[in-house]
């Protein structure tokens, strides 16, 4: 029997074919054909080639060859789906009112555990959006909408329809995405994103900055604006909650890249100062990582694109307050000179003591570029309350004796190397380090000017950004630091109002058994991150913002520019 079923699809397949301009006096042929998906598997391979074949032929059965083909698209045998969903494109080549029909099915194919067969959607996917992009798209925005909305939410279908839209449509480029489908985008794009996880987000901040809104200053700017919406709730905000300090700081690592002269930070940087450095020490730390870290990067580059503040100084102060938590005391120096005979183990307890602080440099490196970033801003906040100068200045001072023994030996072990020896890890970071130290060194010396000056610029060391000029060099160096090679520089020393002394002299002055202190000769301080990488540690994954999890186990990423 399943012979002669066979026989007559081939024969139903010469009498369409041979039709050429009577073939819609032939509906008969083409609903057996239609019949056949119940059929054998044969039966049913066949007809899936010849329903899409004549699909555009007859237009009053459109609808049972779409819901035929899709019967198959769902047949327990993967060749036979496979085959079926490979037809689904020929049925839109010269008929688009059902693109997005078909569409939608496509994305729902996507949920396969079948390798093969998913990049078999994919392919058919594209195919069909090179057709016909906006139905195309109407159908994948769609789908991703009902996975989100119906009582069972399909999450498989909702990211990979999304990731499609990520890397495909920028993929095919202008030429077939137009003006009409960018709208399109960017409509449903702001849509997803209001209820979407960290990969999601990820995914439309790359297509929405892909589209127009992402060229234009006011489509920027309109995207920053949305980013901080989500980001940050004024009236649900938990700062010793690690899944809020998370959400915040990956969403804002992705508005940094938009930020320019004309896009301004100064929204962000008000709600790092006030709700996130103010509460410095009620922040969560979860794990090995340092979150700490990662939020005075991301604020110290927000710092650069800031516009003007209200209550500059306030803003400040708490920035220098959470500087001085990373800044060393500086040893007593003037103590009396007729120190107690004391026991050999004694002088060994007061030695290690008075042992070098152990001095976060990439923690230094941040808080102090943001003070120096918000005071160019208001130049005498800082000048004006020598209470809060004063002591500054001495860490700033001590700061500068341990950046500055740092970077001699860097330079040594760093200069010369070529080749693989410079490309090791181990290298990098040692060039890492010196790029921090001599940030922290450059900006130090525009505090101890009189007044105090903001006009040095430097690169953060974490930033992969480099002009031309300086792929080559560890830091960006203020032009008064670059002399003569034969020329001493001469030590950042704090007038104190007494008697001026050399440094020298100063440093002899003081107590005999406080050490200089001495740079390691083995690797730069771990708490470095090269890679400007931050893993959360929650592997609970939810739906949008507020208390679910936002993390999803996703790295920050340092952020290039769209």
């Amino acid at each position: 029997m399943s012979a002669d079923n066979i026989e007559k699809l081939y024969q139903n397949y010469g009498i369409l074919a041979d039709a050429k301009d009577d073939i819609s006096k032939h509906e008969k042929e083409y609903l057996e054909i239609l019949a056949a998906v119940k059929g054998s598997d044969k039966e049913k391979r066949l007809a899936s080639q010849f329903i899409a074949k004549f699909y555009t032929s007859f237009p009053n059965l459109a609808d049972q060859a779409i819901e035929a083909q899709f019967d198959l698209c769902e047949d327990d045998d993967v060749a036979i789906r496979k085959q079926a969903i490979k037809a689904l494109p020929t049925m839109c080549n010269n008929n688009k009112d059902h693109t997005t029909r078909i569409s939608d099915i496509l994305a729902q194919l996507l949920q396969s555990d079948d390798a093969t067969e998913i990049n078999v959607v994919t392919n058919s996917l594209v195919t069909i959006l090179k057709s016909d992009p906006k139905g195309t798209l109407t159908g994948l925005f769609s789908q991703i909408h009902q996975s989100t909305d119906s009582e069972v939410p399909n999450e498989v279908v909702r990211e990979r329809c999304i990731k499609f839209l990520a890397t495909k449509v920028k993929q095919l480029g202008r030429e077939i995405i137009d003006k009409e489908c960018e709208e399109l985008i960017i409509v449903e794009g702001k849509k997803i994103l209001q209820d979407s996880v960290a990969e999601e987000f990820e995914h439309i901040m790359e297509l929405l900055t892909w589209t127009k809104i992402g060229k234009t200053p006011a489509g920027r700017k309109e995207l920053t604006e949305l980013i901080l919406a989500l980001a940050f709730t004024p009236g649900d905000w938990h700062p010793e909650d690690p899944e809020y300090i998370d959400r915040l700081i990956q969403c804002t690592q992705h508005a940094l890249p938009l930020f320019t002269a004309q896009v301004d930070s100064t929204q962000y940087v008000n709600i790092f100062c006030d709700n996130v450095l103010a509460q410095w020490n009620d922040l969560a730390t979860t794990g090995s990582a340092d979150i700490k870290l990662e939020i005075l990067k991301t604020f110290a580059e927000l710092t650069e694109h800031c516009g003007e503040l209200e209550n500059a100084p306030q803003k400040i102060n708490i920035v220098y307050d959470v500087l001085m938590k990373y800044l060393p005391e500086a040893p007593i120096e003037n103590e009396k000179d007729d120190v107690k005979e004391t026991k050999p183990e004694e002088e060994s307890k007061a030695d290690e003591s008075k042992a070098a602080p152990s001095l976060q440099f990439s923690h230094v490196e941040c808080a102090l570029f943001a003070l120096h970033s918000l005071c160019r801003k208001s130049p005498e906040a800082l000048s004006a309350d020598a209470a809060r100068l004063k002591p500054l200045r001495l860490r700033l001072q001590y700061t500068a004796r341990l950046t500055q023994g740092y970077i001699k030996k860097l330079k040594e072990v760093t200069q010369g190397k070529k080749g693989d020896d410079a490309n090791t890890e181990e290298n990098k970071l040692k060039v890492a380090a010196l790029m921090t130290t001599s940030n922290i060194n450059t900006l130090i010396r525009d505090i101890f000017r009189t007044p105090p000056s903001f006009k040095s610029k430097v690169q953060l060391s974490f930033q992969t950004k480099k002009a031309e000029k300086e792929e080559n060099q560890p830091a960006v160096i203020h032009e008064r630091e670059k002399e003569s090679s034969s020329k001493r520089h001469r030590p950042i020393t704090f007038d104190n109002g007494e008697k001026k002394e050399s440094p020298e002299k100063r440093s002899r002055s003081g107590d005999g058994n406080v050490k200089m202190y001495t740079p390691p000769s083995g690797k730069y301080s771990s708490r470095l991150s090269n890679s400007g990488r931050f893993t959360g540690s929650n592997p609970s994954r939810g739906r949008g913002y507020g208390r679910r999890d936002f993390r999803n186990n996703a790295p920050y990423r340092r952020r290039n520019n769209y």
